[in-house]
C-alpha cells in the first residue's frame, strides 16, 4: 500500500488496523467455508470457555483485554445462539458462571480442527520471513504493559524539550536575572514586600551567607528561571524551596519542574531531610507543580507573608 510505504512505521497504528479488519473478514469467510454460524468475534470468548479457567464475565474480559460490556454483549449473543447458558456461582449466589451447551461442547472439537488448519496456514506465511509476527506482537504487548506508547512518546518530547537546558548555581552575574524574575511574577498578582527586597537586593547575604544556595536555569546558555534554598534555622526543615520564577519566554518546556527536581537533588546531597515551602493558590500551575513533586498542605500555618495563603512540607 503506497500510504504505508511512504510512512513508514509512522503508520504502525493505521496498517495493524488494516491487517485485523483484512484476517476478521476472512475469518468470517473460513468459518462459512466450515459450516459454522459463528462471528469472529466470539473466538476470543469462545476459546475461553473452551479452556475453562475462569468462566465468569469478569475473568473472561480480563484474560483477553476487553472490557466488561463488549464481553458481557457477546455472551448474550452466545445464549442467544444456544451455545451457553447462566449458572449461579456456588461461592457467590450473587455472581453467575458461563456454561457451555451441549451444542457449545460439539462446537468445541468441530472447531479446533479449523484452529489447526489455520495454524499450518500461518506457520506457512511465517515461513516467508525471518520476522515472528506472533513473537513481535509478543514483545509489544510486554513493552506497553510496563509503560504505555503515550508515556513513552511524552518522555521523548521531554528529551528534546530538555535539549539546551542547563541548571548551574547562581553567582553574580546572574542577581539581575534573580530580581527581575522575580519581581515580574510578584508584580503581576501582589506588591513587592519587604522581606522580598531584603533577599532580591542582596541574595549573597540572605540567602547564600546563610548556608542556602540559588540555582539558575539556563537555555541555550540564557538564564530563564531561578529557585532557590533558603536554610531554615531551629526548624523541623532544613530548607525552604523559595523564590522560583520562570521566564515567560521560556513557559511550556517544563523549566519551573526541572530547576525544582534540581533543588531537591541539591538537598538531598546536602542531608536534608524535610523542606518547607509558601505559596498562593492563585498560582494554579505553582501548586500544581508541588504537588507533582510530593509537597502535602499544612493543616496549620502562620504565613511569613501578606500574599501567603498556603505553606506545604515534603519529605525527601
Amino acid at each position: 500500500m503506497i500510504l504505508f510505504e511512504k510512512s513508514g512505521i509512522l503508520t504502525i497504528g493505521s496498517r495493524l488496523r488494516w491487517l485485523a479488519d483484512v484476517v476478521t473478514r476472512d475469518a468470517a469467510e473460513i468459518y462459512k467455508l466450515y459450516g459454522f454460524d459463528i462471528k469472529p468475534k466470539w473466538f476470543p470468548v469462545l476459546y475461553m470457555l473452551f479452556d475453562g479457567t475462569d468462566c465468569s464475565v469478569t475473568g473472561i474480559a480480563k484474560a483477553i483485554g476487553q472490557t466488561h460490556p463488549s464481553v458481557s454483549k457477546i455472551v448474550k449473543e452466545l445464549k442467544s445462539a444456544g451455545l451457553i447458558r447462566y449458572e449461579k456461582s456456588g461461592e457467590d449466589r450473587r455472581s453467575a458462571i458461563i456454561i457451555l451447551t451441549n451444542e457449545g461442547i460439539a462446537l468445541k472439537d468441530r472447531l479446533y480442527s479449523v484452529c489447526d488448519d489455520v495454524v499450518r496456514v500461518v506457520r506457512r506465511i511465517e515461513e516467508r520471513s525471518t520476522d515472528k509476527l506472533w513473537q513481535a506482537l509478543d514483545n509489544w504487548e510486554d513493552a506497553l504493559s510496563t509503560k504505555s506508547f503515550f508515556k513513552r512518546v511524552a518522555e521523548e518530547k521531554g528529551c528534546h524539550n530538555n535539549n539546551g537546558i542547563e541548571v548551574v548555581d547562581y553567582c553574580g552575574e546572574y542577581l539581575m536575572t534573580f530580581k527581575r524574575l522575580n519581581i515580574m511574577w510578584i508584580n503581576s498578582h501582589w506588591s513587592l514586600e519587604p522581606h522580598d527586597l531584603e533577599v532580591l537586593n542582596d541574595p549573597d547575604t540572605s540567602i547564600l551567607s546563610k548556608g542556602g544556595h540559588i540555582l539558575v536555569a539556563l537555555v541555550n546558555g540564557k538564564p530563564m528561571g531561578v529557585v532557590a534554598l533558603c536554610r531554615m534555622e531551629h526548624s523541623e526543615y532544613d530548607f525552604e524551596l523559595a523564590k522560583l520564577a520562570v521566564d515567560p519566554e521560556a513557559r511550556g518546556i517544563g523549566l519551573g519542574e526541572k530547576i525544582c527536581r534540581a533543588a531537591l537533588e541539591r538537598a538531598r546531597q546536602l542531608g536534608a531531610r524535610k523542606l518547607f515551602l509558601e505559596s498562593n493558590t492563585l498560582l494554579k500551575p505553582a501548586i500544581g507543580l508541588y504537588r507533582k513533586l510530593g509537597f502535602t498542605e499544612l493543616k496549620e500555618y502562620h504565613p511569613a507573608y501578606e500574599r501567603g495563603d498556603i505553606q506545604m512540607e515534603l519529605t525527601l
